[in-house]
């Protein structure tokens, strides 16, 4: 695997090494020692899947609450994405900073969200399907969510989303300066 730091303080971007041959290739998605030597996570103890059956279908942005906070490993593992990440954490120099990454079975990248991010995305193809690998387990009374649009975040998506459920596109703009990670 390939480690590429992103903008954002302590997120990656994970591509594959294929090894090709007559058969198709081959390559590693995740290996413990790896992830341990770039100063992430080693145990995923949760894995989930996200199947999405039209482009212009928007999920996010999620996060968990202080102190359920989650770090994650995005993979596209049908179709194509584009994943954003924004890091909420109160004391870091990338806070309310964002980034974006085409994510697609095609490509194999993967993206490591640190904890204290918020992360969604948004499909660009059919039948997107979207793996996750979570650092904890599933805390419902967690989760909360930042509005997709926010002017004070800016994110710049490749189009205006076509599906978005009721509760993501419900979520409030943060307010940066009175934000709280633990609320």
């Amino acid at each position: 695997m390939l480690f590429t730091p992103t903008p954002l303080a302590g997120a990656w971007l994970i591509e594959l090494e294929r090894h090709t041959d007559e058969r198709g290739s081959f390559a590693r998605t995740f290996c413990a020692r790896e992830f341990a030597e770039h100063g992430l996570p080693r145990d995923f103890p949760q894995t989930s899947l996200s199947s999405n059956t039209r482009p212009g279908t928007l999920r996010g942005l999620h996060y968990n609450r202080t102190p359920d906070e989650e770090a994650k490993v995005v993979r596209c593992v049908r179709g194509a994405m584009f994943d954003v990440i924004v890091d909420v954490r109160v004391d870091s120099a990338t806070r309310w900073q964002w980034f974006g990454v085409d994510l697609s079975a095609d490509n194999g990248r993967a993206l490591f969200v640190p904890a204290g991010f918020a992360h969604g995305f948004l499909t660009t193809e059919p039948k997107t399907d979207v793996l996750y690998q979570i650092s904890e387990f599933f805390t419902p009374d967690a989760g909360r969510g930042i509005r997709w649009d926010d002017p004070a975040i800016g994110i710049r998506w490749p189009r205006r989303p076509l599906v978005i459920s009721a509760r993501d596109a419900e979520y409030e703009d943060v307010a940066p300066a009175t934000f709280d990670l633990s609320a």
